[in-house]
């Protein structure tokens, strides 16, 4: 069992809960706490139930940036069907008497994050008593659980903003009125969590030496990394500075969100952004590059770009993966993922994680401008069709028609993206002249199975789905090739340290352009600059700091689309509240001929509200504490 991957381990031991699901209470069963750390052995199992609270980041119905906001859409009959929980989010269906992915009392698809925190608090207070562990571990593992820690308190802050710290447990003989705590404010609660992995990463491996059987946990690497995510988190408008949320407080009067904005939060993240990637480097970290994907098959240079940019996502543990969470169903996500690519394979994949019209739109031009931007680029006539020619042949197939909006796109468009006529690279077929098609239309394969089963908007998450994945021979079953889901990688680094730069200085500068140029150049683009000066009817837009904020924002988009980003970059930016009301749309898929096919159909407007920023409190948690105050419009 010891050999069996930490992550993938489940519930070992539960304890109980007494009053309410976040209450810090220290069992009464003192007996079995005391006998779980009795020795090495038994205190690893207590440690594996510390990890078993982690969200599964690449679980798409527990997930809530792959389907709540408007990146990805499915069918209207999966709500009855199947199991997406967070798509009900996107919906509007949010509700305060039972919220979907209740992750403060772990509900409808939620984990039992207070749980953890208590678990975590269990195991600090008692690691020290377990007899056969020498100095190294017991201070390893104190500062993974430490981390685990306060990555639960950062997973309910940025679902529910405000809430109540868990520092210590309490014995069961405190006062019930004592343990019904109130919330803490916003700053409150970012400074606890950064000082909790202040505390861990000291005594954290840089880099993890027994990848069989240690592959992700938590190494020096991760908490950086995170820590500096948490720090821009903090530093961005939804947290710095909103006074939509001032009025926002404990029954006591206290302010639970700072309504004046502090520009030294971004200093504090910009230390530890440079600090993350120095140490990530070192660490043998550092962005995938073409170079490092390997081929038995002879291919050009452009299809091998474009493997090793689906293999930054899919290659097992690469080094630009910093943080891989092993805990995800990743049959699933790939399952959802994989277009229909021959008749035989019928409802083997579901084909229902759907890319939007508008994250189809969002990449740039073959230039690396947006194609609403480029002068070369006809954006007016970006739905009339276009027959692909010779020079087409690796990416859309020659002799076929599509709209134009799938010509002359950058690299990672085609590497993200799956559509109707984009060549399909991978799953089986690994020569040039063999190459697989994707075929949307009425009647073709990839076009509706059933209910639930095909891809309501005709475009498909291709960067998720392992260039070895494929449908058996007799269509019965797919064979997904695994990989650890990534939370963290290098790209995402660089370009929080873009953001960071361009937010400190009065005007953007060559740090600025440094930091996300290393991204795009290993896109196959130009840089930020060059790009615009050249191609943009724009061309001045990068020397201003709005301008490079707008280029920051839409390079984050697409270069960590569909990897459970985009949601929380949105809301961060408080830009939710226009881009998630935009109309969802998508192709009309029930149409034979290109012409038709080829129609924008608005599949649903949403209706995104202040209030959406924030998860609400179940409303019975207010009935059990009194002191609780629930979110703005909930």
């Amino acid at each position: 069992m010891k050999k069996i991957i930490y992550i993938q381990i489940l519930f070992l031991l539960i304890v109980g809960t007494s009053c309410s699901d976040y209450l810090d209470v220290v069992p009464d069963n003192v007996a079995t706490i005391d006998n779980a750390f009795t020795n090495q052995h038994q205190a690893y199992k207590y440690l594996v139930t510390c990890y078993s609270y982690m969200p599964r980041h690449g679980w798409v119905s527990e997930n809530p940036a792959f389907l709540s906001g408007d990146e990805a859409w499915m069918p209207d009959a999966t709500l009855q069907i199947d199991n997406v929980r967070a798509w009900s989010i996107g919906r509007g269906d949010q509700v305060v008497t039972d919220p979907i992915l209740n992750y403060w009392n772990g509900s409808r698809g939620g984990s039992k994050l207070y749980n953890g925190i208590r678990d975590c608090n269990i195991f600090l207070q008692n690691i020290d008593n377990a007899k056969d562990m020498d100095e190294y571990e017991t201070l390893r593992w104190k500062a993974e659980v430490k981390f685990l820690k306060a990555y639960y308190h950062f997973w309910l802050l940025r679902m529910y903003g405000p809430v109540i710290l868990i520092k210590e447990n309490q014995p069961v003989s405190t006062p019930a009125n004592e343990l019904l705590k109130e919330r803490s404010s916003v700053d409150e609660t970012f400074d606890y969590i950064i000082e909790l992995i202040n505390e861990a990463v000291v005594d954290l491996p840089v880099r993890i030496e027994n990848q069989a059987e240690e592959m992700g946990r938590i190494t020096q690497p991760i908490a950086m990394a995170m820590k500096a995510r948490i720090l821009v988190e903090a530093a961005s408008p939804l947290f710095n500075g909103n006074s939509d949320f001032s009025t926002l407080t404990n029954k006591d009067g206290k302010k639970l969100f700072n309504p004046d904005y502090d520009a030294s939060k971004w200093q504090k993240a910009l230390s530890a952004c440079d600090s993350a990637i120095s140490l990530c480097l070192n660490a043998g970290h550092g962005l995938y590059q073409v170079d490092d994907y390997r081929s038995a098959y002879t291919i050009g240079d452009d299809l091998k770009l474009n493997c090793a940019l689906r293999s930054v996502i899919t290659e097992r543990f690469n080094k630009e993966i910093i943080w891989g969470d092993n805990s995800s169903w990743i049959s699933d996500i790939q399952y959802r993922s994989f277009a229909r690519l021959q008749s035989y394979v019928d409802g083997v994949c579901s084909s229902n994680l759907a890319p939007t019209l508008k994250i189809a739109e969002q990449f740039y031009s073959n230039n690396g401008v947006p194609i609403d931007e480029d002068t070369s680029w006809d954006y007016a006539n970006r739905y009339q069709l276009r027959t692909a020619g010779e020079e087409d042949k690796n990416f859309i197939e020659e002799g076929e028609q599509t709209v134009q909006l799938h010509f002359n796109r950058e690299p990672r468009f085609y590497s993200s993206l799956g559509f109707d006529r984009g060549v399909w690279y991978g799953s089986g077929k690994y020569e040039e002249g063999e190459l697989q098609v994707v075929r949307t239309r009425f009647g073709e394969p990839a076009n509706q199975y059933n209910a639930t089963q095909y891809s309501i908007t005709g475009y498909w998450a291709k960067k998720l789905v392992h260039l070895q994945t494929v449908v058996n021979s007799n269509g019965t079953s797919l064979s997904a090739y695994g990989y650890a889901f990534p939370v963290v990688r290098m790209a995402d680094l660089y370009l929080l340290k873009a953001e960071i730069e361009n937010e400190i200085a009065d005007n953007p500068n060559s740090k600025v352009f440094e930091a996300i140029d290393r991204v795009r150049n290993r896109a196959g683009l130009l840089g930020v600059v060059e790009s615009w000066e050249k191609f943009s009817n724009n061309p001045s837009k990068p020397q201003t700091k709005q301008g490079m904020r707008e280029i920051i924002h839409q390079e984050r988009l697409i270069e960590l689309a569909m990897e459970g980003q985009r949601y929380w970059d949105v809301r961060r930016w408080k830009k939710a509240s226009s881009l998630f009301n935009e109309p969802v749309v998508g192709w009309t898929l029930l149409e034979k001929d290109a012409k038709n096919f080829y129609q924008p159909k608005v599949l649903y407007v949403p209706s995104f509200n202040i209030r959406d920023y924030f998860w609400p409190i179940k409303e019975s948690e207010l009935t059990k504490n009194p002191n609780l105050v629930q979110n703005i419009g909930w």
